[in-house]
């Protein structure tokens, strides 16, 4: 009888052993996944190094909204920046003022030195299925304005969330 008992018992392990294999792997599979930050295009929001979470499941329920950063997946590596401009929207970039559909858009989450290095550009006319992302560390980034191009809705494969490492730095993303 003890016997059985102790077999009912490893059975029970097993099963729940096997049960958090599957939900860490459907987890990872559909709903989070980590990404590391690579260079300085980002900062200070970002910097190069750090591991973030990003959740995978947000846009397959909604769409990008400016001020996301989110994760592009590209041929050659995935890029991480932020959305500026939406779909159908006209922006521009002129005297260090963004103008989003010609009304001035306060990027509160940029240095004024980022402010500074962006450049004049556009008008620029957002195609209706894609997006136009710049990095935080503007005269650096490479983005919609030199080299991405627009950003197709499906090559967004999510948004960042938290900043899991190092430990140190452990906060959300915004």
């Amino acid at each position: 009888m003890a016997n059985t008992e102790k077999k009912n018992e490893w059975f029970e392990w097993i099963k729940a052993i096997l049960f958090a294999i599957l939900l860490a792997f459907f987890l990872k599979a559909f709903i989070f996944a980590t990404s590391i930050v690579e260079g300085e295009s980002m900062e200070p929001t970002l910097h190069s190094g750090e591991r973030v979470i990003f959740n995978k499941l947000i846009y397959i329920i909604g769409e990008p909204s400016r001020g996301d950063i989110v994760i592009i997946q590209h041929p050659l590596k995935n890029y991480v920046k932020r959305v500026i401009g939406l779909p159908g929207e006209t922006i521009r970039m002129k005297d260090h003022v963004l103008y989003i559909d010609d009304k001035e858009y306060d990027q509160s989450f940029l240095t004024e030195e980022s402010k500074n290095h962006t450049g004049n550009f556009g008008p620029i006319t957002i195609p209706e299925d894609s997006y136009f992302v710049m990095g935080d560390h503007r005269a650096i980034s490479k983005d919609s304005r030199n080299g991405l191009g627009f950003i197709a809705e499906e090559d967004i494969i999510g948004r960042s969330e938290f900043i899991i490492y190092p430990f140190s730095e452990w906060s959300m993303t915004r």
